[in-house]
């Protein structure tokens, strides 16, 4: 088993379910559709980020950096889908684990901008967990060496979300806040349906 370089500042509060993973393998191509969606949005995310705080000069490298890896992660899960014969979806569906996290942002210019950052970071750090556990799970072994690296780009994605913040803020009110967003993750991640889908 390949062993993992990524060293992930975010515990999460619980662990995906063995049922999820069970049920992106029964369906594979609507997992690798909805994966080619999430890394679309993902680029979109970071770079809305940039359009949203262009004073916050110091995190802009880093968020143009992440959309083009996002993009590039698009653009891989896109030549699998081509070799499937899979198309992509005809329309960007709305996520409901990522539409519960964001409601959970808080009001105030700091405050909502704290939160939008962690909770990518979050997110970033969930995507990790389920690359892995996907493969894990996969027998191709194409396939597993490209989970296997995603998983590794989204955990330093979360953690480079987290760098990005403590420019902004102090670690003890990042954890403090941090802390509270990840145990309300978890309890919407316990409460989701299981889908062939990322979340």
């Amino acid at each position: 088993m390949r062993t993992s370089t990524a060293t992930p500042d975010i515990t999460l509060s619980v662990s995906s379910h063995p049922k999820w993973v069970e049920t992106v393998m029964n369906d594979f191509d609507s997992f690798l559709q909805d994966h080619a969606d999430c890394e679309r949005k993902a680029s979109a995310m970071a770079m809305s980020f940039v359009a949203k705080y262009p004073d916050r000069k110091a995190m802009i490298p880093k968020l143009i950096a992440t959309a083009l890896e996002e993009l590039r992660h698009f653009q891989q899960v896109h030549r699998i889908l081509e070799k499937r014969g899979v198309s992509l979806t005809h329309e960007l569906t709305e996520d409901p684990y990522v539409k519960q996290l964001v409601a959970l942002a808080r009001s105030g210019k700091e405050d909502r901008f704290l939160d939008r950052m962690l909770l990518a970071a979050i997110i970033e750090t969930r995507g990790a967990e389920r690359f892995r556990l996907v493969y894990e799970a996969l027998e191709d072994e194409k396939l597993k060496d490209f989970y296997f690296k995603l998983y590794e780009s989204e955990m330093n994605h979360g953690n480079i979300f987290l760098e990005m913040v403590e420019n902004y803020f102090s670690k003890v009110e990042i954890q403090k806040r941090l802390k509270e967003l990840v145990q309300a993750e978890g309890k919407i991640l316990e409460g989701l349906k299981f889908r062939a889908a990322l979340h």
